[in-house]
């Protein structure tokens, strides 16, 4: 990870805890009038979550939770610790829809569990579990998480993925009704401990062998129990059913199992579906209108993060998982048919200039899979084909698939928040948030800054059902981020991913400081949040974190 970023020189003088500044705020309590507060943020440019006006205000902090929001907070309360934030923005801790960050909260390293890459982002909630990655047992993750200490607040799915491969393996094939019942009841252990709903990743083996009636009655489960439906939905492109049938398929999961659903990281993905995004964009309006609960969120960039094994392999070849793809790559007849699949894929992809590896560590990082490919003196599927084949987990790739016109039509929908997708070797994991203020609101004006707050904060609260989190309010939890609007910016880029964002001069979680004038203070106060099911769905419901 790259040094923290040293705060501005103004910020450095012009505020900081400043115990004469206490003892001004202090005077009225000498009369026995004025309550005392942890932290007061006078003067700042607030921004609430909500659809009002930035307005220049006061935030009063105590304990964990957000006291006061309003003017003259210096004359109504003692304070510990006075900030001023003159020339800043003061906003509610942004909440990342969509997230990878294992790598960091499950490392054995607690400064690395910090969450460092989201917190100089100004992010402080994360959803996890996603593309239906989320464990079934989470209470103990949970315990695990509450003894390992974390940096950011997480809240997590019970995931399709997890579900299945418990049950089924590996194969593709359909279940039985013993064994969906043994799903279904998987999907029902995580809801009543807690997931927000299922998540399922149905582009990616082995979800992407299960029919949708399959998902359509594991959804149900978390329906019951008051959940939601997030996805990466089987078909972002033309790989299998094509994106809008894809769509569909969404909806029609939503409508049988009667829940709400959210389309991750929404997008048009690869030159057969570039400008689809307002053929999307009218079938969401349309189901919508008909009272359809449907959201989505998206990232700010044209590349997504990938490996060369999702993005190029054809799904039949992953049937019994990397052994027994091994031996069909291994098997001549079998590895030509997977060859000519590949070649179509890579088309739809925009060729193998558009395939960038990212993994770490590995000789070919920063090459394109047609660098790689001429280095070698093989055709780019056979450069590929021995990267899968020869390493396992050193095929991470950036793939640039879309275009402008259709990231742009997305992000300026109400029913759109912003996601990192963060994950390793990719700059989303570093920078999303700040790309998206500096590229899309400060430069092409796409949206303002209010609906980049908004779409970051409040709005995604309300998504996902989030009580007394994404707002600047009384009684909410003090998740709080100060950001310099001058300086705040993206420094990761595709070569450089690990770059931490700039800008970032105060953030809270649970009302404990975890940056302070840009650096980490090294405390973990992030807790796991917890849905709580509908009454009478679970035989003990499980108790939210709060």
């Amino acid at each position: 990870m790259s040094q923290e970023p040293n705060p501005p020189r103004l910020a450095r003088h012009a505020r900081r805890r400043r115990p004469w500044m206490a003892a001004l705020v202090a005077l009225p309590a000498l009369a026995g009038a004025a309550p005392h507060a942890d932290v007061v943020i006078w003067g700042g440019l607030v921004y609430t979550g909500g659809k009002e006006p930035a307005f220049a205000t006061d935030v009063v902090i105590t304990g964990d939770t957000i006291r006061y929001v309003g003017p003259s907070a210096a004359k109504m309360y003692s304070a510990s610790m006075v900030i001023d934030a003159r020339g800043k923005i003061v906003a509610p801790g942004f909440i990342d829809a969509h997230t990878h960050p294992d790598t960091y909260v499950r490392s054995p390293d607690a400064r690395e569990r910090l969450n460092a890459p989201w917190l100089y982002q100004g992010v402080t909630t994360l959803l996890v579990g996603v593309d239906g990655a989320g464990t079934p047992d989470v209470a103990l993750e949970r315990a695990a998480f509450e003894r390992a200490k974390i940096g950011t607040n997480l809240v997590p799915y019970v995931g399709f993925a997890a579900v299945r491969e418990r049950v089924l393996g590996e194969a593709d094939r359909a279940p039985t009704d013993a064994e969906l019942r043994q799903m279904k009841a998987l999907v029902a252990k995580g809801m009543c401990e807690g997931a927000i709903g299922l998540s399922t990743g149905l582009f990616y083996p082995p979800q992407s062998f299960a029919k949708t009636d399959e998902v359509i009655a594991l959804a149900r489960e978390a329906a019951k129990r008051g959940g939601i439906y997030d996805t990466h939905q089987r078909d972002e492109s033309s790989y299998s059913i094509g994106l809008l049938n894809s769509v569909r398929e969404v909806l029609d999961i939503g409508r049988e199992a009667g829940l709400p659903v959210h389309i991750a990281h929404i997008k048009a993905l690869g030159v057969d579906v570039h400008g689809e995004a307002p053929r999307v964009i009218r079938m969401i309006d349309t189901a919508r209108a008909n009272g359809e609960d449907v959201t989505a969120d998206e990232y700010p960039w044209t590349a997504s993060g990938s490996s060369l094994e999702a993005a190029l392999l054809p799904r039949a070849a992953f049937d019994g998982g990397r052994p027994a793809l091994l031996k069909r790559l291994a098997d001549p007849e079998q590895r030509a048919a997977i060859r000519v699949a590949m070649l179509e894929n890579l088309r739809r992809r925009g060729g193998a200039e558009s395939l960038l590896l990212t993994a770490a560590g590995s000789p070919w990082v920063g090459k394109t899979l047609a660098k790689l490919a001429a280095e070698w003196q093989v055709e780019p599927v056979d450069a590929a084909l021995k990267v899968i084949a020869e390493t396992e987990g050193q095929d991470a790739v950036a793939s640039f698939n879309m275009i402008e016109d259709d990231v742009k039509a997305f992000m300026k929908q109400d029913w759109v928040v912003t996601s990192s997708d963060g994950s390793d070797g990719h700059p989303r994991q570093f920078a999303t948030f700040p790309e998206k203020y500096v590229k899309y609101v400060k430069g092409a004006g796409v949206i303002g800054v209010d609906e980049f707050i908004r779409g970051s904060t409040g709005r995604t609260a309300d998504m996902f059902r989030l009580p007394r989190r994404g707002y600047l309010k009384a009684g909410y939890y003090a998740d709080l981020v100060i950001i310099d609007p001058e300086h705040y910016a993206p420094k990761a880029d595709y070569v450089h991913p690990r770059e931490l964002s700039t800008g970032v001069v105060d953030v809270w979680v649970n009302g404990q400081q975890v940056i302070e004038l840009g650096r980490l203070t090294g405390r973990a106060p992030g807790r796991v949040l917890l849905h709580t099911p509908r009454p009478g769905s679970c035989a003990a419901p499980a108790r939210r974190a709060s």
